[in-house]
């Protein structure tokens, strides 16, 4: 349900692999696929996920995605992201802006309203 497994057998010994405390010989995206995993086994109630795909390129991000949606699903999860891709399945999304909120939503009510959250989205605000 992560998508580690795909990785995981491309490794010299497979499911048997020592990885060293840093991960060193792991990829970012790779890092991120265990940790969901070990989040699934843990099957926690609540997840709260702090720019999870912050460090990661957009390939891999889309296994990622993928595997954060198994994960969140069920579960009452906060999600804190610059990169909107990672909350476009959230029931709810709150925007802040300078620790207000000046938004709540979903994905597609937020571009309906043509406000903040369009102008991120759509690339015509940057984030600060």
């Amino acid at each position: 349900m992560s998508h580690a497994d795909e990785f995981i057998h491309d490794l010299d010994h497979g499911y048997q692999t020592v990885i060293d405390g840093d991960g060193g010989d792991l990829s970012q995206g790779q890092m991120q696929l265990l940790s969901i995993a070990r989040a699934m086994i843990a099957d926690e109630p609540v997840m709260i996920l702090d720019e999870a795909t912050s460090s990661i390129d957009t390939r891999t991000e889309k296994m990622v995605q993928a595997g954060m949606d198994n994960l969140l699903a069920g579960r009452t999860s906060f999600v804190i992201a610059h990169r909107l891709s990672t909350i476009v399945n959230s029931d709810l999304i709150l925007v802040l802006d300078h620790g207000h909120i000046i938004e709540r939503g979903n994905h597609e009510q937020l571009l309906k309203e043509k406000g903040y959250y369009y102008e991120l989205y759509t690339g015509k605000k940057e984030i600060q």
